[in-house]
């Protein structure tokens, strides 16, 4: 009797521990559901809330960048106007140098008392033009009427160079001012004539005629070669671009150390064995920078015996172009009378073992009418 009793009630404790491990895990599920659902409740807010900053750091720093380059740009723009200002100043003040320089050159010829070209003051009262290419010969006559037209129509000013005797107003100077009043067409130096004074002829040259005209380029010619106008400024004309040009037929060779010869240089022991590469002295043009700080300079450039040999010393530190041009040093007859023919016409002629035109009298006309290019050529060519 007691046995099943006990065991009675043994089973209705065992119900009722199952039934409270049944609600236990229950609630247990209750309560481990809702600690699951709680954080995926506030962690979607948390990832959005992510996003919207990861958006508004992402908008910053393209507002940013965008900014950057804002400034970016606007630093260049502010870094271009400097330069071109800082040009513009540099070429301002480049022109006020060569006003200078240009005043200080009249001053000298005035207290010098050398004649003052009447074109000089014609061309201060008017304005000054500017021009393709200035001319200088040594010797010769030419129309006045022509030479006007060729300055009005092609922008070339032709002028025979001259300086005054070691005796100033003597019989020499008279007769070459008499010749000047007739035809018009000399460029009166502040120079002293000598065999052996060309390199400083050649430096004054330069430094009034930048003074005295606004060109493109300079040109100096001997008088004894024979020069194709036309073909010498298409030639030209194709550089106008290029700023410091030094043109001509550039050469090199021994030095001349040998007292005997023509040509002797004092000062051979700077040079070395050969000269430096530079142009022949029969022809050669420089572009108006050049000219420029020849007349600026002239005071401090030396001068060596040769003037084509002083002229590359000049320039051969300097940042210039130096063009090889040989069609402004043909031979004469038959060498630029095959090149006519063929279509490329020679720009100057002369004989090399002479430095110019053997018998330069007799035979220049002979060599024109050979080589030389018709009249219609200057007048219809286009620069």
């Amino acid at each position: 009797m007691s046995w099943r009793r006990g065991g009675g009630d043994g089973a209705v404790a065992r119900r009722w521990v199952l039934l409270l491990c049944a609600g236990s895990f229950s609630l247990g599920l209750l309560f481990t559901s809702g600690m699951w659902t709680l954080p995926e409740a506030t962690e979607v807010p948390n990832q959005n809330e992510k996003r919207g900053k990861e958006a508004e750091l992402a908008a910053v720093d393209c507002d940013s960048t965008k900014v950057g380059r804002k400034h970016d740009f606007r630093d260049t723009l502010q870094a271009l106007d400097t330069h071109n200002a800082v040009q513009t100043l540099d070429k301002t003040i480049a022109n006020l140098e060569t006003e200078l320089s240009a005043a200080r050159t009249l001053q000298e010829s005035f207290l010098n008392g050398s004649p003052v070209s009447q074109e000089y003051k014609a061309s201060e009262s008017s304005g000054r033009r500017k021009y393709l290419m200035v001319i200088g010969i040594n010797t010769a006559f030419s129309s006045r009427e022509k030479r006007k037209k060729l300055e009005e129509e092609k922008g070339i000013i032709i002028r025979f160079v001259i300086g005054h005797s070691a005796i100033s107003g003597g019989i020499v100077d008279r007769a070459i001012a008499a010749e000047d009043r007739k035809h018009g067409d000399f460029m009166r130096l502040d120079h002293v004539e000598g065999y052996l004074e060309l390199s400083g002829k050649t430096k004054t040259y330069f430094a009034t005629a930048v003074a005295l005209w606004d060109a493109n380029f300079y040109v100096k010619v001997d008088d004894d070669v024979h020069v194709n106008i036309a073909t010498l400024g298409q030639i030209l004309s194709k550089h106008i671009s290029r700023p410091r040009v030094y043109t001509g037929c550039m050469k090199s060779g021994p030095v001349l150390s040998d007292k005997e010869v023509r040509y002797y240089e004092p000062e051979h022991w700077k040079f070395g064995d050969k000269y430096f590469r530079h142009a022949t002295g029969q022809l050669y043009a420089i572009s108006k920078d050049l000219a420029t700080y020849i007349s600026l300079n002239k005071h401090v450039l030396h001068k060596y015996v040769n003037e084509d040999v002083s002229l590359g010393a000049w320039f051969i530190g300097l940042d210039v172009e130096h063009i090889d041009d040989r069609r402004l040093c043909c031979g004469t007859p038959p060498d630029c009378e095959w090149k006519a023919q063929a279509g490329n016409t020679c720009a100057a002629s002369f004989d090399w073992r002479c430095s110019g035109i053997c018998n330069t009298v007799e035979n220049i006309q002979g060599v024109h009418n050979k080589c030389g290019e018709s009249e219609k050529a200057l007048w219809t060519a286009s620069f």
